[in-house]
């Protein structure tokens, strides 16, 4: 341990990661995932299909050698926009929750060190982001009308307007836990012995802030980063899975399992297919969460 105490809290927190057997299961497993779903066109090549193909004369097939895992009640492989509805789930969990924690820690950063009127301001329109309902929130948003909005057209007319419109909703929702954590944090590190003698060599708060504070502050974004990305990914299956989220030709798991609602009982694969990835995606993240949590407060190491 001597030795890894000369190295660095790096080499600390990655001992102290791989002791979280859980987070290192779902780390490998989330790394699988975004292989498989980074794969999606390599699979689709092998398999000679093409994701948005439809064959009625193939529908609701079983699985076989052409099509592992079936087809869909319009004939087209279930492996395969598995796979890229894992591209689109996993590209919106990760950009909004990365979205919302620059958001976050923007605020909380101005916020715990600024403090005064600055303060009052900034964490008043936290808490009243944090009391709206936000399922119904995101419901109300998701149907504005994009072209009231002043958007470009070709923004409109895009196949993936869906996709960022859901980025865009839950980052600006979703920054609120990121900003308390941060404010938390830089309320404290500003009354720092170093922070005081970045000041006393004539800093400016803009340096203190990115400089001294910020790279101190890391640690508990990237968790909470971490466990937001899970929740994202469920509250785009949910709004999906509502018609309101990801739309169609473009899959996701959320509107993957929105297709399979009717076919519950003489197809349930199609419903527990996408049902499974979600779970199992979101309870990664959690886990993930946890482990890099005990990972990199250093209180952990003088329980271990």
């Amino acid at each position: 341990m001597t030795g890894l105490a000369a190295r660095g809290p790096a080499a600390l927190t990655f001992v102290r990661f791989r002791r979280h057997r859980l987070a290192l299961a779902s780390l490998a497993l989330l790394a699988a995932l975004a292989v498989l779903a980074a794969a999606a066109p390599l699979v689709e090549a092998a398999l000679g299909v093409e994701f948005g193909r439809v064959d009625l004369l193939g529908r609701l097939a079983p699985p076989s050698w052409a099509h592992p895992l079936g087809t869909d009640e319009l004939g087209r492989d279930v492996l395969v926009r598995l796979l890229y509805g894992g591209r689109v789930s996993l590209f919106a969990g990760l950009t909004a929750a990365a979205v919302a924690a620059v958001i976050g820690t923007a605020v909380g950063l101005a916020a715990g060190y600024r403090g005064g009127w600055l303060d009052a301001v900034l964490m008043r329109v936290t808490d009243g982001v944090i009391s709206l309902p936000l399922l119904p929130l995101l419901i109300v948003l998701v149907a504005l009308d994009l072209e009231k909005l002043g958007l470009p057209r070709w923004l409109i007319d895009s196949e993936d307007v869906s996709l960022y419109r859901i980025i865009a909703i839950v980052a600006l929702v979703g920054w609120t836990t990121v900003a308390r954590l941060v404010r938390g944090t830089a309320l404290a590190l500003r009354e720092r012995p170093f922070v005081e003698a970045a000041r006393a060599q004539g800093a400016g708060p803009a340096r203190i802030m990115l400089v001294h504070i910020l790279p101190n502050l890391i640690s508990p974004v990237i968790v909470a980063t971490s466990l937001a990305a899970g929740n994202v990914i469920l509250l785009e299956s949910v709004l999906s899975f509502l018609g309101l989220g990801i739309q169609p030709p473009l899959p996701s798991w959320g509107n993957l399992l929105t297709n399979a609602q009717e076919l519950i009982w003489s197809a349930p694969s199609l419903a527990f297919y996408p049902g499974a990835l979600i779970f199992v995606t979101v309870i990664a993240f959690n886990f993930l969460g946890d482990g890099l949590q005990d990972a990199m407060d250093p209180r952990s190491g003088a329980r271990s």
